[in-house]
């Protein structure tokens, strides 16, 4: 939207509620605004009459909130006097880059531009709806500075916009100290819950009668996504995949709990649904920050096969037989650390010899591209169908890249994880 410009001196009198009035049949327009400009600290002790011959003819512009008066590198050659409103000084572009060095009414603007010739540094920009005077070179330097009563008061105003410009800077410096720290502090946060979650691919390289391999890629620095394998005894697998409410730093957290909890609950309990019962139980307790768990976990017998698992609120894993996949039946479950008393059951099949379990959180399923369409279920089977029969390093990798693909340009916005499980036909080696 355009500015608007009217002159000073000879157009209808429009001036906001900030200036001084007068009745009209007092004085004439011009006076009137005269007036009201006069009792600004810039014109304090300076003959009136001067000043209205200086500015009867310069523009006054309209600025709506948000549109910008000056711009960071472009040239200026024009001393702008606000008359009413209010305009902000932005150090760059990026208006949450800091806080905003305020002008208000009575001060002036892009005088340091005008006098050096140097582009602009800062950005001005209107943050109500607010009227400016354009003070050209001419009149500003030549006809307006000279008077030694407005020089002096230039100067004044200028020094108290420095000191407030040196708050604005070091505020803005104590900001981007804060910003690094916290920086740090997430790295760490990341590279710790890292290392909470098993890291070897595959995880279990020692053992021949069972491949697992497992990703999680968080959405930030640290995410809520979760999974876990560990053997209870020689014949006993317990793994699980689950996804914390939220993202960030409280779902981290809340995710650290989950795991610990979890692992000492499974070395006691040996049957799924009353383990995630338990569970459930001790992170109800105390959970005044309302947060939950979406969790599938199991335990497999490597040697039979036999899987027993229960399911509290997450998506239904993918179980690949004959290189033909289809979701696994789940039993109901409400999310862990929701609702205390919650009961979990469990269920059984036998995962065959060469037969893959596939477990993923909704960040895989819910990825969107950019013109916000779902990459869903069947893209996934899809993607399963294809490399069915590939190594599991790969049956991820493959899931990943066209997760990615069909995001792409955009970063993922929530965690993803894949966990996939296969029985092999191999003899058992060493524990």
């Amino acid at each position: 939207m355009p500015i608007q410009t009217t002159r000073f001196g000879r157009s209808r009198d429009r001036r906001s509620e900030a200036l001084h009035r007068e009745p009209d049949n007092r004085i004439g327009t011009a006076e009137r605004r005269l007036s009201g400009i006069a009792s600004f600290a810039l014109f304090r002790n300076v003959d009136a009459s001067i000043v209205q011959e200086a500015i009867a003819d310069c523009e006054v512009l309209t600025l709506l909130p948000g549109m910008p008066l000056l711009h960071p590198g472009s040239l200026n050659d024009n001393v702008f006097l606000l008359l009413s409103g209010e305009l902000g000084a932005f150090v760059s572009d990026n208006l949450t880059a800091g806080p905003a060095v305020t002008i208000t009414p009575g001060e002036t603007v892009g005088e340091l531009s005008a006098i050096d010739g140097q582009p602009v540094s800062a950005l001005v920009m209107s943050m109500t709806t607010s009227r400016v005077l354009r003070l050209p070179q001419t009149v500003f330097f030549q006809r307006l500075s000279v008077i030694p009563e407005l020089a002096r008061n230039l100067l004044t105003i200028l020094a108290a916009r420095m000191r407030r410009s040196n708050l604005v800077m070091l505020e803005s410096q104590r900001r981007r100290l804060e910003l690094d720290y916290l920086r740090q502090e997430l790295d760490i946060a990341r590279q710790l819950q890292a290392s909470m979650l098993p890291h070897q691919r595959p995880l279990f390289p020692d053992r021949e009668d069972i491949d697992i391999a497992a990703l999680m890629e968080p959405a930030s620095a640290v995410g809520g996504d979760l999974f876990d394998a560990f053997f209870l005894d020689h014949r006993q697998l317990f793994f699980c995949v689950g996804d914390v409410s939220g993202h960030g730093v409280p779902a981290a957290l809340f995710m650290a709990r989950v795991v610990g909890l979890m692992r000492v609950t499974a070395m006691g309990v040996r049957e799924p649904g009353r383990l995630m019962q338990e569970l459930n139980e001790q992170l109800c307790a105390g959970n005044d920050t309302n947060m939950f768990v979406t969790l599938f976990c199991a335990i497999l017998e490597v040697d039979t096969g036999r899987l027993a698992y229960a399911n509290g609120g997450h998506c239904a894993p993918l179980l690949v037989r004959h290189g033909t996949p289809s979701f696994l039946p789940l039993p109901k479950g409400a999310l862990i650390g929701a609702i205390p008393g919650a009961a979990y059951a469990t269920r059984e099949i036998v995962l065959g010899s060469d037969e893959t379990l596939l477990c993923f959180t909704d960040g895989v399923t819910e990825a969107e591209s950019p013109d916000r369409q779902e990459f869903g279920s069947e893209r996934l089977v899809e993607v399963v169908t294809l490399r069915a029969m590939d190594t599991l390093e790969g049956l991820i990798e493959g899931i990943r890249k066209a997760v990615a693909d069909f995001s792409a340009p955009h970063q993922p916005e929530d965690d993803c994880t894949l966990l996939a499980l296969r029985r092999t036909t191999r003899a058992p080696g060493a524990r």
